[in-house]
């Protein structure tokens, strides 16, 4: 039977920030004519085009400035990651490789790519959530770790 931690059921919250995602994604789309997938744009920075850095590092600056205006407003929400830093770092190695061989990541694919009906997209995230679902899977239940 499983158990569901309804103190962690936040509807409204998760909802509100879909929304979000959303209209930023499709914004982005629209205004800029471009995929809002973080891999494509921190890619970008490797190999950069003239004009095309500023726009690049504003985004990831606001990626990673998020938390910090979350952390001045007040406390931040207690994390407990179950892994140690082996399994993080062949885990973060692991993703930046499905993420090349995918032509895109998580965000490319499963939000901007699979709101525009993109068949790759689709098996990507497929293949994506697949991954996840079997590696949880053997590591859990199978290996018990």
């Amino acid at each position: 039977m499983i158990d569901i931690a309804w103190s962690h059921f936040t509807p409204w919250s998760a909802l509100a920030g879909g929304i979000l995602i959303g209209l930023a994604a499709a914004s982005f789309l629209l205004l800029n004519g471009r995929i809002a997938g973080i891999s494509g744009i921190l890619g970008g920075l490797l190999s950069p085009s003239r004009g095309d850095i500023a726009w690049r590092i504003a985004f990831l600056v606001g990626l990673i400035g998020a938390p910090a205006v979350w952390w001045l407003g007040g406390e931040w929400p207690a994390i407990r990651i179950e892994a140690g830093y082996p399994a993080l770092i062949i885990a973060g190695l692991l993703v930046g490789l499905g993420t090349r061989y995918a032509s895109g990541c998580t965000s490319g694919h499963g939000v901007c790519g699979l709101s525009r009906l993109s068949p790759r997209s689709l098996v990507a995230t497929l293949s994506f959530m697949a991954a996840g679902f079997i590696t949880v899977y053997i590591l859990r239940h199978a290996l018990g770790v």
